[in-house]
């Protein structure tokens, strides 16, 4: 059963609100046009994005969307470009006021205890050092033609956080056109639970250990939390000694391990298994690239009587009710990276993940307010995108 529990050193911040169309009210804080960011009083980064100083933590964002010079609609990421509400629509005058919830985090970990292993901050590369996803700040992008945001307001949120962890498939992607489903998952859940990605482009089951990233992730969670574990395309790969780990038994136990940390603080593990290339034989099937890793997580899935969501089986779905023509549309790099997707394809890949949550966690159920779906009915989306681009594939295939 999830529950709601008010662990975080935030919880007792008091709401602020940011003007943005105009001078401050009575406890307000006005933020002109394309005043640039300021740790003390927030701003505007180079991009056009708006941060907020926060910390870390989950926080209530409430937006009062609209103009009263013209109509338009407006998109919102937050951080490394997740994606928090799609295509919202008003009418010139008209004040739509939207509400969601955004993760914040750093990589710092507290001081290690003398004589103690470990870290006090989460290893990072110096590239990943520079992303959205690990400062102190709030950074929303608002996107889309006639965008337009009067106010945003900002407070602790207690709620239950859905806690990421994978690979590139999993991971929030600082530019476009690259996309994940944990990425657009936010989007297709209301404002009583929180998304904190933790996945990184090229992760194995042993790097995020070993990069701290999972010691960062269970620091922060709470009973009643939920940690959704996706890995397999880079564990399998045999040239990579250090990673590498057998599905038959290192991946195995590295899995119960991560599963056995989450249910000693009384948190839901949810396995999810990894969805597969795009790779067509001559007849227009897909050709299994996944060897026994999507196989061993079903069946310690079913082992261990955990909630698992086949995102494996449903992207074959997918991609063979797409055909070999049309499903290179869904992949990053047009096409040619037939691996990782872009935001069509992550959009579909999260209506997946969130229509399978939905009954593998019936207590997510409520949250969840996309409708269901079916991947061999493929829909379209038109995800406005951000400003960051790169040709530049992540880490891992």
């Amino acid at each position: 059963m999830l529950s709601i529990t008010a662990t975080s050193l935030h919880a007792q911040t008091p709401p602020r609100l940011w003007r943005l169309d105009g001078p401050a009210k009575p406890g307000e804080q006005a933020i002109a046009p394309a005043a640039p960011w300021n740790a003390a009083t927030g701003g505007y980064e180079s991009d056009g994005a708006l941060s907020l100083p926060v910390a870390e933590g989950n926080w209530l964002v409430t937006v009062d969307i609209g103009s009263d010079a013209h109509a338009g609609t407006t998109t919102i990421k937050a951080e490394n470009r997740r994606l928090m509400l799609d295509r919202i629509a008003s009418t010139k005058g008209q004040h739509v006021v939207r509400r969601f919830v955004v993760h914040v985090h750093n990589a710092t970990l507290g001081a290690v205890p003398l004589n103690a292993p470990g870290g006090d901050h989460v290893r990072l590369t110096p590239a990943q050092a520079a992303q959205r996803n690990w400062d102190d700040r709030l950074t929303l992008e608002v996107l889309g033609p006639g965008a337009a945001v009067r106010s945003v307001k900002v407070e602790p949120a207690q709620v239950p956080t859905i806690f990421t962890v994978g690979d590139s498939m999993v991971a929030d992607h600082p530019t476009e056109p690259t996309g994940s489903w944990a990425q657009f998952l936010p989007a297709m859940l209301d404002d009583g639970i929180a998304v904190a990605n933790y996945a990184e482009s090229g992760a194995t089951l042993k790097s995020f250990l070993a990069d701290l990233r999972l010691d960062k992730a269970l620091s922060l969670m709470k009973p009643g939390d939920v940690l959704m574990i996706q890995f397999g395309h880079n564990d399998q790969k045999a040239n990579w000694p250090q990673t590498y780990a057998e599905a038959g038994t290192t991946y195995r136990a590295y899995l119960a391990a991560y599963i056995a940390e989450a249910r000693r603080r009384g948190v839901s593990p949810v396995l999810v298994t990894s969805p597969e290339r795009r790779n067509f034989d001559a007849q227009g099937h897909i050709v299994p690239s996944l060897g026994d890793y999507p196989r061993m997580m079903r069946e310690l899935a079913k082992e261990q009587n955990i909630p698992l969501v086949d995102l494996n089986r449903a992207s074959v779905i997918l991609y063979e009710a797409l055909g070999p023509e049309h499903a290179p549309a869904m992949f990053n790099d047009e096409g040619r990276d037939k691996t990782h997707y872009d935001n069509w394809g992550a959009w579909m890949a999260a209506r997946i993940v969130a229509d399978q949550l939905r009954g593998a966690l019936p207590a997510l159920a409520r949250h969840i307010t996309s409708a269901p779906f079916d991947p061999a009915h493929p829909e379209q989306a038109d995800i406005a995108p951000s400003a960051a681009h790169s040709s530049q594939r992540p880490l891992g295939n």
